[in-house]
């Protein structure tokens, strides 16, 4: 198996390829492809990470910062459940990004499947010569009027193929269709995927069915949330019951996004603030509602808003990309911050970026506004990482939350400007400092 391995900030890899594999290459999403001629071809990053093996191809897109993929799939678990573990995911570096879903999958899997595979009620509409649950007389009227056999009906029949199985049985399946996974995984799963005879199979691209946390199911959580990332980010075509072609891409300034959004809630929570509430993609308009607006609002969309009563709002937003040599990031993400305190008369904004580096407090001339600098860096430990948001959560909302909103702290206002605020309607000529 031929592996190439690209990072996700390199200006590229030029690499000697069949037509066929560079075309599902590109196909892929995961990279752009160009020809170099001579049967080469210049593999440049397209703003993802992942994996895409065809035939005898496997080529990797990893994150920056030397994030492996233990900690690559740690962010995706703990985005969709906070409950996910460090230890639910292979932690070898050495893995490639498929190996290592191989090798987690089948761990979990065989923790889940340790007491037996789950069962479950699900309902059943089928015709049948004798009774079974309830009849149903108008399908039996519609479809065979006069006639008594066979009778429609339906019945909550106790199954394993539910939901939970269905899910697990279909990612199993899609790795064991892959060149790349190790025999020693590959027999593994084959085992767990002979555990589930009796359970649908899933047709691939199709959506997931839909299942609940319970008592009765929480041994499974762990898996279902590793199967449905495998499923949810990967493509795959199939061909004499083999994958040919399978890709797993993920778009890492949302996979940030979502963990901080997920990570943020549950630090907050653990300090006990009464009344605090998170509002995550919290809604605002920055201009003010007048007639030659109309609907037409200038909207902002916020990643983590923390409010409480008698105190200023705190805002946070992640942002996946690289500082300079300097530890210098774009003007641009202050601009953007100093908006959202406008908006929401807050002191302080937060912004978290994905990376090593120093915090930097940096306060905004001719305002009462400091925007924040907190790098969160990915390749620590995810227990670390998780204490660095907690961290940032007591540091926000502990330290800060009881400051003064902007529109107390040291600005004069004018009786025309305090009236403009409380009627809610501020002067068309007013500006944000001086002219």
């Amino acid at each position: 198996m031929r592996h190439i391995c690209i990072g996700e900030l390199d200006q590229g890899s030029t690499e000697e390829l069949p037509d066929d594999v560079a075309a599902g290459l590109a196909a892929s999403g995961l990279i752009r492809v160009e020809p170099r001629g001579s049967g080469f071809w210049q593999l440049i990053p397209a703003g993802l990470v992942g994996a895409v093996e065809i035939q005898d191809v496997l080529l990797e897109v990893r994150p920056k910062d030397k994030v492996g993929v233990s900690q690559l799939l740690f962010l995706l678990g703990y985005a969709r459940n906070p409950g996910f573990q460090p230890d639910d995911v292979a932690a070898s570096s050495a893995l490639d990004l498929w190996s290592a879903l191989a090798e987690s999958l089948a761990r979990l899997c065989e923790r889940a499947l340790a007491n037996g595979v789950l069962h479950g009620y699900v309902s059943v509409e089928e015709a049948l010569r004798t009774v079974r649950g309830r009849i149903r007389l108008t399908d039996q009227i519609s479809r065979r009027p006069g006639i008594l056999l066979p009778l429609e009906v339906s019945y909550d029949d106790h199954t394993v193929n539910i939901a939970e199985n269905q899910i697990l049985r279909a990612a199993l399946r899609l790795l064991l269709g892959l060149n790349r996974v190790e025999p020693r995984v590959r027999r593994r799963l084959a085992h767990l995927d002979r555990r589930l005879d009796g359970v649908r199979d899933l047709r691939l691209g199709a959506p997931l069915p839909t299942w609940r946390t319970s008592r009765l199911n929480e041994r499974y959580v762990p898996a279902l949330r590793l199967a449905e990332i495998i499923l949810t980010h990967s493509a795959a075509e199939t061909a004499d019951g083999r994958v040919r072609t399978a890709a797993f891409a993920v778009n890492m300034a949302k996979v940030f996004e979502d963990f901080l959004e997920v990570a943020l809630a549950e630090a907050v929570s653990k300090l006990g603030i009464e009344g605090g509430r998170i509002s995550r993609q919290h809604r605002a308009d920055l201009d003010h509602p007048d007639e030659d607006a109309g609907p037409n609002r200038i909207r902002m969309f916020m990643d983590v808003v923390f409010q409480a009563p008698n105190r200023s709002p705190v805002v946070f937003d992640a942002k996946y990309k690289t500082a300079s040599a300097g530890e210098k990031y774009a003007n641009a993400d202050h601009y953007q911050m100093l908006a959202y305190c406008t908006v929401l008369d807050a002191p302080r904004a937060w912004l978290v970026y994905a990376g090593a580096g120093q915090r930097r407090s940096r306060r905004i001339v001719n305002t009462c506004v400091t925007v924040e600098e907190y790098p969160l860096d990915l390749s620590l430990h995810p227990h670390e990482v998780l204490e660095r948001v907690q961290q940032l959560a007591e540091l926000a909302v502990a330290a800060y939350g009881s400051t003064p909103s902007v529109s107390t702290v040291g600005v004069a206002k004018s009786p025309t400007t305090q009236a403009a605020r409380n009627t809610g309607e501020l002067p068309r000529n007013r500006q944000l400092g001086p002219p």
